[in-house]
């Protein structure tokens, strides 16, 4: 345990961010309190590597994928979507970020006490036409509701199961010379959710990117599974966080070119003014992959080809020259210096997700 994590006593709401804090809470305060032979099944994967979601054999080149997150977005309802669309497609998102095809959900849904009916049903009703489209099943679930001023609006926590049949993605297998695509913008959700958060209303013209990513991924998954070393959705955090974790847990360096990273204008310089990288803010329908180098181009392509036109090749995956560089992302700037990609801190955007 670090020694500033020795010296906290409460909890804040940078712990909540998905940054450098929740990171350093999950590893210490709850992994930590679980006895490593209890961290996965064997076989599977789990709180060893803490990827999008949790895998438990189930056969030979089969696996059932488990995840689960909690939802607690403010606004409830947000330019390009709302808490229902954003709670079914994430859970989506992340079985399919380790190779697996969504199969059923199950949700926690709490309430404050005087929440109007007409927003709860609006809430699930997208929230259940998300999960229909993409043939999810709603297979169970619970329903609480908090007396008021103990709960603000709603929250949902739902639990994704899905199956994978053949390789898995598993982050940890990234290595040297992996390319690094991203499928489209990045940062349109958090920058919605800024602006929508904002006591006079902003119009930056841009709406959340919430949506699932079946349709991307799992075409992907049956062309080119074995070259696709590892996935994530930058959702708390972003890409910075997103590619600072895969550094740090394979001890490479990731090298990524601002210039080809696509970051809508509009949303650059409203994180700037604000003083927020803009590579910290999250994205709720892109992809992040790392991919072998020698099919990265036809990679693009294909996506193209999908609906994903923005999706381009921002960066590579190096071995550290010196081991002490090891778990650094660099950004070469549109200015041709370079600097490190620091994995976010503080309390960035509350509630984005």
């Amino acid at each position: 345990m670090t020694w500033y994590v020795r010296l906290w006593k409460f909890i804040t709401l940078a712990h909540g961010s998905g940054g450098k804090e929740t990171e350093e809470l999950v590893k210490n305060l709850i992994v930590q309190s679980v006895p490593p032979e209890l961290w996965k099944v064997e076989g599977g994967t789990g709180l060893d590597i803490l990827d999008d979601a949790a895998l438990i054999p189930a056969g030979e080149d089969r696996y059932i994928a488990v995840t689960v997150d909690t939802y607690t977005v403010k606004p409830i309802f947000f330019p390009g979507g709302d808490l229902g669309r954003l709670a079914a497609s994430g859970t989506i998102n992340d079985l399919l970020m380790v190779g697996a095809r969504p199969l059923a959900v199950l949700d926690g849904i709490v309430v404050v006490e005087g929440f109007p009916i007409k927003d709860f049903k609006k809430v699930m009703k997208s929230f259940i036409r998300t999960l229909a489209e993409e043939g999810v099943a709603l297979v169970g679930g619970d329903f609480k509701v908090m007396p008021k001023g103990q709960l603000d609006g709603m929250i949902i926590a739902s639990m994704g199961i899905g199956i994978v049949e053949g390789k898995p993605i598993i982050d940890n297998e990234i290595h040297p010379g992996d390319k690094i695509i991203v499928s489209g913008y990045l940062g349109d959700h958090g920058a919605a959710i800024l602006a929508a958060q904002q006591p006079i209303g902003v119009d930056l013209g841009v709406e959340s990117d919430v949506k699932p990513l079946t349709k991307l991924m799992l075409p992907l998954l049956e062309r080119y599974r074995g070259s696709i070393h590892g996935a994530g959705d930058p959702t708390r955090g972003g890409l910075a966080m997103l590619l600072n974790n895969w550094a740090e847990k394979t001890k490479t360096v990731i090298v990524v070119d601002e210039s080809k990273t696509p970051v809508r204008p509009q949303v650059r310089e409203y994180a700037e003014m604000l003083g927020v990288d803009p590579f910290s803010l999250a994205s709720e329908g892109a992809a992040v992959l790392a991919v072998e180098p020698s099919k990265a181009e036809e990679i693009v392509e294909y996506m193209h080809s999908l609906g994903f036109k923005e999706a381009v090749i921002i960066g590579e995956v190096y071995e550290p020259k010196d081991p002490r560089h090891a778990g650094r992302v660099l950004l070469k700037s549109v200015t041709g210096g370079v600097r490190i990609l620091e994995p976010p801190s503080g309390e960035l955007v509350p509630r984005i997700c």
